[in-house]
């Protein structure tokens, strides 16, 4: 016999709902907004799946043939199974040109272009040059003039501004395209000017008419595997791309961005689960409780246990699915937005990143939906097991030690590992403390009153009432330190991160003169110049294993001149001498990477540069400003010939005599995907410390209204509305105090250990925005304590 159908748990289900619409309603505003912020993060992650780069220059081609963007590392962890993971590379991976001769002997096809890419120096908003022959394969046609055919000519896309007979990067303007804006010269000045005679970046295959996309795609695929055709940095076999995978050989920063999207939106997700799964379970076993003499009352008339528990698992699920269905509602406006943002500021998601958004992928926010209420009517039904009968507090209290343990050893964990590791568990040390509070919660309200117990008494009483209802406190501060402590960690660590990696880079920059649009060769010829070092930027690929789990670091690296680095960049070096650097074939490296990788002067590391190329590097010095400089250092002939722009960034130079008032900007690299990934976790920090702070005011909401009997009979008894607002008062700041110094202890701890693994010091956050935080607490319980006692109820 199924309880939900029993008449008699409808009827109880039914009267419940209409005599605890209050209580209810703090339940309900909980769900929706879980409901609508992990309905917006399926529906970026499902978007964000479905992304891919676009198709433009090869518009035409019906395949293109392009190197293997990515690269594997296949290991079997000891007690595993084998495991290949993957890492998208930034640099353009390129092919033999002889790619070129094998595809047009393919049957159907009409032609097999090749693209050459080069930077464009000295010219405006003009940043890629190209041969004019690649134009084809989107096809770009001529608006006006014609085609370049010698070696100081060239035709120039949109939006440049320019006529013809125009000079531009010193060549005449002798056409103008459709297409962006990019500089096109003949195929020969395009071979000459890439450095590379023997290589393309891609090659667009164009059909012949009525040959379909797929017929040529494998015959594309068998004339490059029967060739042996390989990549020129890694010998890995050539891609053949179809459809929307063409678009990958255009914007090479677009896969690398959707992957560590996903791999945000998924950690995220994760932690909005934890919050909602801690806050729902407060928000309801603070309903239930405050119904206990009503449940008893129930199982004295004969109601069993089991019609008790179906009726609030019936009353949570009507509550839940329609507050589920209305966060669903609400979750496509807040997804709209945080799309919109992203796609609105520069530079943070790449171009050429398409993140489709098609209608069936709405259908979505009602599978959120269906999770959400799930989740809330497990959290009831365990809440109310055995009503009418108390909880083993020896259980409940080893448990919540338990969980303290544990998080204390988490946070212990962090202080031995580095980077993403200790980040991941300090965030593990952090929710683990809160879940061990949140069990403990009457166990903490009653030892804070204790120790507040005298300077409350002398005020009016506060600590001896929060004495007798701990359990009650107990659930009201659950959130309080939920709040506090997650807003926390979540801004204190960006904060320590970027003042440490500020302070390193301010350290590390001692040159008093910066230049762009130049070499360091050219630098050194001005008067007055000591010296100077290119700063070439780049990234290279790490295949370590971490916590017995193989993973491929994607790192940003700098490429230096060792002999200009004196005046000009001063890593901080604790071991060796940079001086080696002026060999090729040689890597500095941070401390914390050395000391993880257990490398000192004069080891190897393994390392695959930004367009795949293996190289197996001597260390020749260890260095302390990794936070700011990166956690490798090469020469930068070992990085110019793998990067597709081989200027440096900028030119650092010193005159010997540096004055006080220098103001070069500090030189500091970024990690991959920093801006996105600052950006979308300052919206969803924003949006987990908005559930928090609305659990805080539903549950001290829920606590006022189920008090309002016991304030009305001490009105009755005698007390006044002054003496009853004094004791709301004293009772919340009881709670904020109590709230915020717990709340810091549990922060505390995990900041601690993930700020001593990274920068060796404390964990660092801006006064201004503790002050928010303790403001924005003390009015929440203000709010949530004053508000269901109104003016009116006191003086009644």
């Amino acid at each position: 016999m199924r309880m939900s159908g029993d008449p008699a748990v409808r009827l109880l289900a039914a009267r419940s709902l209409r005599t605890h619409r209050k209580a209810w309603a703090a339940v309900f505003a909980a769900v929706a907004v879980t409901s609508a912020l992990l309905g917006a993060l399926a529906l970026a992650a499902g978007s964000a799946a479905l992304g891919h780069a676009r198709v433009e220059r090869y518009a035409a081609a019906a395949v293109v043939v392009a190197g293997d963007q990515e690269v594997r590392w296949t290991t079997k962890p000891w007690g595993s199974e084998t495991t290949t993971t993957t890492a998208g590379l930034t640099e353009r991976v390129r092919i033999p040109a002889a790619t070129v001769d094998v595809l047009r002997a393919v049957p159907g096809v009409r032609a097999a272009v090749p693209d050459r890419t080069f930077a464009v120096r000295d010219a405006g908003p003009l940043r890629t040059g190209r041969s004019w022959e690649a134009a084809r394969l989107a096809p770009y046609r001529l608006n006006d003039g014609r085609e370049p055919r010698a070696a100081g000519e060239a035709v120039l896309g949109s939006g440049t501004g320019t006529r013809v007979g125009d000079t531009v990067a010193g060549r005449t303007v002798v056409g103008l395209a459709d297409g962006p804006a990019a500089l096109y010269v003949t195929a020969a000045e395009a071979r000459r000017l890439t450095g590379r005679p023997g290589s393309v970046d891609a090659v667009g295959v164009l059909a012949d008419p009525g040959v379909p996309a797929d017929v040529l795609h494998a015959r594309v695929r068998a004339a490059l595997d029967g060739a042996g055709l390989r990549d020129t940095a890694s010998g890995q076999p050539l891609r053949a791309l179809t459809g929307a995978g063409r678009g990958g050989a255009e914007h090479l920063a677009a896969a690398p961005a959707r992957t560590e999207l996903l791999q945000l939106i998924a950690a995220v997700s994760g932690t909005v689960v934890l919050v909602a799964v801690l806050v729902l379970a407060s928000l309801v076993a603070q309903a239930l409780q405050q119904r206990t003499g009503e449940r008893e009352l129930l199982l004295t008339v004969g109601a069993t246990a089991r019609q008790v528990r179906a009726a609030a698992g019936r009353e949570v699920t009507r509550v839940a699915g329609r507050a589920a269905l209305c966060g669903a509602a609400l979750a496509v406006p807040v997804f709209t937005v945080l799309w919109s943002a992203l796609r609105e500021r520069t530079g943070v998601v790449p171009e050429g990143l398409e993140l489709p958004s098609p209608p069936w992928l709405f259908a979505g926010v009602l599978v959120t939906a269906g999770m959400v209420a799930g989740i809330a009517r497990l959290v009831v039904l365990l809440a109310a097991r055995q009503p009418g009968k108390p909880g083993r507090g020896g259980v409940r209290k080893a448990v919540g030690i338990g969980l303290l343990v544990l998080g204390a050893g988490s946070a212990a964990t962090a202080t031995t590992q580095g980077g993403d590791a200790a980040g991941a568990a300090a965030g593990a040390a952090t929710v683990t403390l809160v879940a061990g509070c949140a069990v403990l919660g009457p166990w903490i309200a009653e030892a804070a009153a204790k120790v507040l117990d005298l300077p409350f008494r002398r005020l009016g009483g506060a600590a001896a009432g929060a004495g007798a209802h701990s359990r009650r406190l107990g659930a009201a501060l659950v959130p309080v330190v939920l709040v506090t402590a997650f807003a926390l960690v979540q801004l204190s660590a960006g904060t320590t991160m970027g003042r440490a990696a500020e302070e390193q880079a301010r350290a590390a920059t001692t040159a008093d003169l910066a230049f762009s649009g130049t070499t360091a060769e050219r630098v050194r010829l001005r008067p007055g110049i000591a010296s100077a070092t290119d700063v070439l930027r780049s990234t290279v690929v790490l295949a370590r294993t971490q916590a017995g789990a193989p993973r491929l670091d994607r790192l940003p690296v700098l490429g230096v001149d060792a002999a200009g680095l004196a005046g000009t960049l001063d890593p901080g070096v604790v071991a060796g001498d940079l001086a080696g650097l002026a060999r090729t074939g040689t890597v500095a490296v941070g401390a914390d990477m050395a000391d993880s990788l257990d490398v000192r002067p004069g080891a190897t590391v393994d390392l695959r540069l930004g367009d795949g190329t293996p190289k197996r590097l001597r260390v020749v010095a260890v260095y302390e400003r990794s936070l700011a400089l990166g956690e490798f250092l090469l020469p930068k002939a070992e990085l110019a010939p793998h990067v597709g722009d081989p200027y440096p960034a900028r030119v650092l130079a010193s005159t010997g005599k540096r004055a006080a008032d220098a103001s070069v900007a500090p030189e500091r690299i970024s990690p991959p995907g920093a801006e996105l990934n600052g950006i979308v976790s300052a919206v969803i920090v924003s949006a987990i410390g908005g559930l928090t702070l609305l659990s805080v005011l539903s549950t001290l909401t829920l606590i006022g209204a189920g008090r309002r009997d016991e304030l009305h009979l001490l009105g009755q008894v005698g007390a006044s509305a002054g003496q009853l607002r004094r004791m709301l008062g004293l009772e919340a700041g009881f709670l904020t105090a109590t709230g915020l110094l717990v709340g810091l202890a549990v922060a505390a701890l995990p900041l601690t250990a993930f700020a001593w693994a990274l920068t060796g010091g404390p964990p660092y956050l801006p006064p201004g925005q503790a002050a928010l935080i303790a403001g924005t607490v003390v009015a929440t319980v203000l709010a949530g304590v004053f508000l269901p006692a109104s003016a009116r109820r006191l003086g009644a």
